[in-house]
């Protein structure tokens, strides 16, 4: 190799280098918006720690609300809400903080406690998933999702509640997720249909267990009070996906409809253009919210 030329691209390496350096040394600004508290939980159903991210309605902390009591969103992958710097690309989250102040200084929905649980990392699918994935992950070990109830209930809600003004009852309590969150959710809502009332299911991966959700909820007593659910046309490139999801989705959106004592009300969108990411649906939590917790009239 010539010199010069071995120079010159020692020279580039150089400050490629450098340049990859100085952009990783610039801090990310945080993007939350309003009162987010912080603080760890230790599960006793999973033995594992994370972190719990809560988000405070406006007003919460002044003397003239001392007294009130407000509804609360639990939602996973407490990551990917909030904050872009937290978020997997450092670009798109939920904006779910931006959004729930917007909504609630114009009236259109209550004003509430968005309470995020972070995601276990490398525990995400065993922790979300109630069956396995034979798609994603076939001969893979069994999760243990079917304790994401339990672990709601028994650790997260209990130190909320201890924490701040909740308003109980499963007409102020609701569960959100996407992706495996997405039916992680759904599955918490209709094993605890008197826990949870309101479900945020984003871009749920039915596929699960070859379709279990869909014979889970084919003869349900009781179901959550309301469900919204949400899914693009350009989610997985996979032939067929797409259009056998959407088919899952409407089947399970009828059972909840049919179920016996407490049937639900459902809204189901399909969005054609979305794809499977934080964007699609921060886009769609607008009507998502103000579908399940409306302003009081």
């Amino acid at each position: 190799m010539p010199r010069k030329f071995a120079a010159l691209l020692i020279l580039i390496l150089s400050f490629l280098r450098s340049m990859a350096q100085s952009q990783a040394a610039q801090p990310c600004t945080p993007t939350v918006v309003g009162t987010l508290e912080t603080f760890q939980l230790t599960s006793t159903v999973f033995e594992n720690t994370r972190t719990i991210r809560v988000l405070l309605p406006a007003g919460y902390a002044e003397a003239v609300n001392r007294e009130r009591r407000y509804p609360v969103l639990y939602m996973f992958d407490g990551q990917n809400l909030f904050d872009a710097c937290l978020a997997y690309d450092h670009v798109h989250e939920w904006q779910v903080d931006e959004t729930v102040t917007r909504l609630a200084g114009e009236g259109r929905i209550e004003p509430l406690i968005v309470v995020g649980i972070d995601n276990a990392r490398d525990k995400r699918a065993s922790e979300y998933l109630p069956w396995l994935d034979d798609i994603q992950n076939p001969g893979g070990e069994a999760p243990g999702g079917a304790r994401l109830p339990e672990f709601l209930i028994k650790d997260v809600m209990p130190a909320i509640e201890s924490r701040y003004r909740i308003a109980k009852g499963r007409e102020n309590t609701g569960i959100g997720g996407s992706s495996y969150g997405g039916i992680g959710a759904l599955y918490v809502g209709v094993e605890a249909p008197t826990v949870f009332g309101k479900v945020l299911s984003e871009s749920p991966v039915f596929w699960v267990g070859n379709g279990q959700i869909v014979r889970e909820t084919s003869f349900l007593a009781m179901a959550p009070s309301r469900v919204f659910m949400a899914y693009g046309g350009k989610e997985w490139a996979l032939p067929g996906a797409n259009e056998a999801e959407v088919k899952m989705i409407q089947e399970v959106e009828a059972n909840l409809k049919k179920a016996l004592v407490s049937p639900s009300e459902v809204k189901f969108v399909f969005d054609p253009a979305a794809h499977h990411n934080e964007e699609a649906w921060s886009r769609r939590l607008p009507e998502a919210l103000m579908f399940l917790f409306p302003a009081q009239k």
